[in-house]
């Protein structure tokens, strides 16, 4: 059975100043697929993201989210139906879990003015922060909270308006290593429980993807090197052409590990001496 296409990019190249960003970007993600899109600083990746957002309009080709074409859509409105989970979420008041959680419903960074939540939205937003795992801590404000309740909070203001799509940038930024196993397992739980959502997650590391990541894509120079089911893509010798650097691929327990491969070390002998750039041409060096 094939699920309805949730995102669509069509030959997409994006040009800023003269320069390339993007190019002819062809990517397709159905409802219930999980893609990592992964590649060096520079890649494109954030680029590609804010298209899948319907935060930026390519300067050739076609993207269509949600079944709307960027350029003949009301933006506004179609960013309210894409869930957006960005770890440098630019809050500054002392909002409460739940009143963040609110924000997602509204599309605003703060609680917007004379604005008052229905029972329903206020009830929805409670049972995800049960399903999330922050009702033990639903009494603390943005200010006070951890990094990983933050990230947690922030999965679950996106999940509000109940999007069919969830784009998370670099989830695991800032956390420590408790936190970050924490995020993913929330991440699996959330695939697990929404089976129809897509999610498209950025990172540049892979031990940072969930275990119920179905797909991939690697970006390389702004172009897509390889995109597909994640096992055929996270391979050792795509994943090194990506990086320009030899790395070793495995999956263990349904998790990826990424490992650089040691080049062979010169031996003491092959060394220059330390001295011999300051040596003439008729001394000898000891």
């Amino acid at each position: 059975m094939q699920y309805p296409t949730v995102l669509q990019l069509s030959h997409v190249d994006i040009v800023r100043n003269g320069r390339t960003i993007l190019d002819d970007i062809q990517f397709t993600v159905r409802a219930g697929e999980h893609w990592a899109l992964i590649g060096a600083n520079g890649a494109g990746k954030s680029t590609m993201l804010s298209m899948c957002g319907a935060e930026a309009h390519p300067t050739r080709g076609t993207v269509h989210v949600l079944g709307q074409q960027l350029g003949r859509v009301e933006i506004r409105a179609l960013r309210e139906s894409i869930g957006h989970v960005n770890p440098r979420h630019r809050l500054q008041s002392p909002l409460s879990i739940r009143e963040v959680v609110l924000t997602g419903a509204t599309g605003t960074t703060e609680l917007m003015r004379q604005w008052e939540p229905g029972a329903d939205l206020v009830e929805r937003a409670d049972a995800l922060i049960d399903l999330l795992g922050l009702r033990p801590v639903a009494h603390a404000t943005w200010p006070t909270m951890s990094q990983g309740e933050r990230g947690r909070t922030l999965i679950a203001r996106a999940l509000i308006a109940d999007p069919k799509l969830l784009l998370l940038d670099e989830p695991s930024t800032g956390l420590d290593v408790a936190a970050r196993e924490q995020l993913l397992e929330t991440i699996d739980q959330l695939h697990d429980s929404h089976p129809e959502l897509a999610t498209v997650l950025v990172t540049h590391h892979l031990e940072e993807l969930p275990e119920t990541t179905t797909h991939a894509a690697l970006l390389k120079h702004g172009k897509i090197l390889a995109s597909g089911a994640a096992p055929e893509v996270l391979t050792t010798s795509l994943v090194s052409d990506a990086f320009d650097h030899p790395i070793n691929i495995e999956r263990v327990d349904g998790r990826w590990l990424a490992r650089a491969r040691r080049r062979p070390a010169a031996s003491v002998a092959e060394l220059p001496h330390p001295l011999a750039a300051h040596a003439t041409p008729s001394e000898s060096v000891s």
